[in-house]
């Protein structure tokens, strides 16, 4: 299938590789369907999360592992039921990007679950408490979870 995307113009995607959010992206309830597209030049520590209905929608999603964020969350058993189980279960985080890159921060709160096996994916609110805006640089000394 060939979508648009923001922002690297128009790329043909294997329409199984597609990931279904059975909870959405919070402001975003009206879409579903997204790319997770990597590249071998940013290895797998950073993706692009792309809607396939809206070009102008896409997150960028940092790996915590391969950022070296000590990062494991509990998750809720209803979110494991909605995404068809734990295993192949991976953590995305969002980040923020500004214009001075040092400056990026992760959500931390709210993390991307992917069952990666199912192409399933959410948006999670954790119970625990995470800092929503943690700075990116200098987070290995900040990150407590």
């Amino acid at each position: 299938m060939t979508i648009q995307t923001r922002d690297f113009g128009v790329m043909e995607l294997d329409e199984n590789e597609l990931l279904t959010f059975r909870s959405p992206i919070y402001g975003y309830e009206e879409l579903s369907q997204y790319a997770l597209l990597t590249f071998e030049t940013t290895g797998d520590g950073i993706s692009w999360l792309q809607s396939v209905d809206d070009p102008e929608i896409c997150f960028i999603l940092l790996d915590p592992e391969e950022v070296g964020l000590p990062y494991h969350p509990s998750l809720p058993s209803e979110v494991t039921e909605l995404l068809g189980g734990e295993e192949s279960i991976v953590f995305r985080l969002i980040a923020v990007v500004p214009e001075n890159f040092h400056d990026t921060t992760v959500n931390l709160k709210s993390p991307i679950v992917i069952n990666t096996e199912k192409r399933l994916a959410a948006q999670v609110i954790l119970d625990e408490d995470q800092p929503i805006r943690m700075r990116l640089f200098g987070a290995q000394e900040e990150a407590t979870c």
